[in-house]
Order: C-alpha cells, then sequence, then structure tokens
C-alpha cells in the first residue's frame, strides 16, 4: 500500500478499494450453507442444500407445522422468487414467539442462506424485501397502564 499522508495523495493514488462489496459462497464441508433468521420474538436456523425440494420444520414437513396456508405461503416466498422451486432440500429449526413470527423467521433465514448458497439470487430476494429483517416488536408494557398505551377507563364518580 502506498504512503498516504493527505487528502491530495489519496486522490492521486492508483490503488482504489472496490466500490460494490463483493458476496462470495458460504458452504459447510457438507455442502449446505446455513443462516439464521429472525422476526418478533422468533429465531430460525435454516440450512439449504441441494435436493428435491423437501421443506422440514422442527422435524415435521413444514405443511404439517405450518397448517394455515397463509404461512405456507409466506415460508415459500423466497424459494418462488428466486425460481428454485423443487430445488433445495431445506432445514430449519425455529424457536420462540408464535406461528406467524416464525414463518416470517424461516422466510428470512432462508433468503439469507440461499443468497450464501447462490450469490447470484441476492439481487432478486434483496428486490422482493426478504433480507430486510422486520424490526417490529411488541412494545413493552408500561406501569399504570393496562396495556402498553392503553390506560384504565376513567370514571368522574
Amino acid at each position: 500500500m502506498a504512503d498516504l499522508s493527505s487528502l491530495k495523495d489519496l486522490g492521486t493514488s492508483s490503488e482504489v478499494a472496490s466500490a460494490a462489496p463483493v458476496h462470495v459462497r458460504k458452504v459447510d464441508s457438507l455442502g449446505r450453507s446455513y443462516a439464521t433468521g429472525k422476526r418478533k420474538n422468533a429465531v430460525a436456523r435454516v440450512w439449504v442444500k441441494p435436493g428435491t425440494g423437501k421443506i422440514t420444520v422442527n422435524g415435521k414437513e413444514f405443511a404439517e407445522y405450518f397448517a394455515r396456508p397463509v404461512l405456507q405461503m409466506i415460508l415459500r416466498q423466497p424459494i418462488v422468487a428466486a425460481a428454485r422451486d423443487g430445488q433445495f432440500d431445506i432445514v430449519a429449526t425455529v424457536a420462540g414467539g408464535g406461528l406467524s413470527g416464525q414463518a416470517g423467521a424461516v422466510r428470512h433465514g432462508l433468503s439469507k442462506a440461499l443468497t450464501y448458497f447462490e450469490p447470484g439470487l441476492r439481487s432478486v430476494l434483496k428486490k422482493g424485501g426478504f433480507l430486510t429483517r422486520d424490526s417490529r416488536v411488541v412494545e413493552r408494557k408500561k406501569y399504570g397502564k393496562a396495556k402498553a398505551r392503553r390506560s384504565f377507563q376513567f370514571s368522574k364518580r
């Protein structure tokens, strides 16, 4: 690296750092990509590997674990958006929160794991908003209140 002592030297330097970050493939020794997804109070650990399209959540078939069609649709969104339906086996363990938060957490983890396995999918998943962690969580209950903001009923008598 050249000796840079002022901003003027930086402008004339021939060494220019690349502006865009380079996303590399992250795969373990078994050929799987791993990512953690979060939503509300739910945390999901997701492994993605090439396969037949089998999705397992907490040891059960995903349609059995997430019985509501809306939750199944939420979980499958990144795969459909990336046009990789039936190409990956997905294993997820999820804990905390309710079913809706858990489905969102698995979706977030799955999206991240897909980008680690195949970095070219990042732009498609980013446009769909699947890589952004939804930071909204339940507001805490305050003292002197019935809930977070709801006051007890007021009566003048």
